[in-house]
């Protein structure tokens, strides 16, 4: 392949990197990019998870062999049965050498220096493959994974000049890797409360407009638990904020403990002192139960006067939800109640018959300007 050929490829693979949404499209990315680079007919990426003492294969792309699949779930193989990621890469950098790929055979080493080819050779027999590449991939400094690429039998044996180009494209792929870890990161923050460490309002916000149009598409029961915090004003005064930051996560944790009774239900903290949970399939009754834990919880906490909590789920008798901003309002009109009570438990909006106060509050037009979270506040429950 000439030098043009070569940069253009290069440019693609970071190119195609850089336009993935998220990790599998980055790794599919890499290791596509890698194949075609090289000529290749497959190509894998694989991680090296040292606390477990293994690569895991993360995309495997191109002609997939029998038993390979392009995203598998436990494709692993001890590294002591590839051990130059632990010994003869490490032995090379100690000589102030450049962690360089090599070559290997069905009939075994060829160009680069291999380190402990005999899994590999065998491996290349077992699924009809003539030759492969392996490119160490180093993130960080350290020693991340490898990237291979693979030539069918009868094909024509890479060279050490393909070697040499399989470095530049690993050192491509690294820089691929950081940056959709920097992305990833970036995303993770924008959705996630600082204190702590769940869900914030824009996560809400994006997965009840989603929930919602499954509710419309599939009649999916979609339900939502608001809880105010009580006390933590007192707490803040009395013993400072820094009591309360523990309060609230405490409180946090309590919150993701009963969430987890829900299966993929999305606990949050709202801002403030006010929290929810989000949950898509559980039916009304689970999510009730769910939310009464959560109140028994709070009401164990140190420092804080338990939680007030409103349930609203489509579900229950509440009429049509066509929107996220309704179940938002009844969920929230339920909890506002729940505070005008000093009720211990849930208050749930739709369970008090025909004319339920907590659906009429929540359905009565809005003359205030602003948001709807506080829309209730200082309004006595009726």
């Amino acid at each position: 392949m000439g030098e043009d050929r070569r940069l253009a490829a290069v440019v693609a693979l970071a190119q195609g990197m850089a336009a993935a949404h998220g990790s599998r499209e980055a790794w599919r990315a890499a290791a596509a990019g890698a194949c075609r680079a090289l000529g290749g007919s497959f190509a894998a990426l694989s991680v090296w998870e040292r606390e477990l003492g293994r690569l895991r294969v993360l995309v495997n792309v191109g002609e997939l062999a029998e038993g390979e699949e392009e995203f598998p779930e436990d494709e692993a193989y001890p590294v002591h049965q590839f051990a130059e990621i632990t010994e003869f890469l490490h032995e090379q950098w100690a000589g102030g050498g450049e962690p360089d790929a090599w070559v290997e055979t069905a009939e075994g080493p060829a160009a680069g220096q291999p380190g402990y080819c005999h899994q590999r050779v065998a491996a290349l027999r077992r699924r009809g493959r003539g030759c492969c590449v392996v490119a160490p991939i180093v993130l960080h400094g350290r020693a991340w994974g490898e990237l291979y690429v693979a030539r069918p039998a009868g094909e024509a044996v890479f060279d050490r000049g393909d070697a040499d180009f399989a470095t530049v494209l690993a050192s491509v792929v690294a820089a691929g890797l950081a940056q959709t870890e920097r992305l990833e990161e970036a995303r993770r923050l924008a959705f996630t409360d600082s204190l702590t460490g769940l869900a914030n309002r824009r996560a809400v916000d994006v997965r009840l407009e989603q929930a919602i149009e499954r509710h419309r598409r599939d009649d999916a029961v979609v339900s939502l638990v608001v809880c105010d915090l009580n006390g933590l004003k007192r707490v803040n005064d009395t013993h400072g904020h820094a009591a309360g930051d523990r309060l609230l996560e405490r409180f946090g944790s309590v919150l993701s403990l009963c969430g987890a009774m829900l299966p993929g239900a999305l606990a949050a903290r709202l801002g403030g002192d006010e929290f929810c949970l989000l949950a898509v399939g559980p039916p009304a009754d689970q999510v009730v139960k769910a939310a009464n834990e959560l109140c028994r919880r709070a009401a164990e906490l140190d420092l804080g006067d338990g939680v007030a909590c409103g349930v609203a789920s489509t579900e229950d008798p509440i009429g049509p939800v066509r929107s996220a901003r309704r179940l938002f309002r009844l969920a929230d009109a339920a909890q506002y109640r729940a505070k005008a009570e000093r009720a211990d438990r849930p208050v749930v909006a739709g369970r008090a018959g025909p004319d339920d106060p907590v659906v009429r509050l929540a359905d009565e037009p809005s003359t205030e300007e602003g948001g709807e979270r506080r829309r209730f506040r200082g309004r006595h429950a009726p």
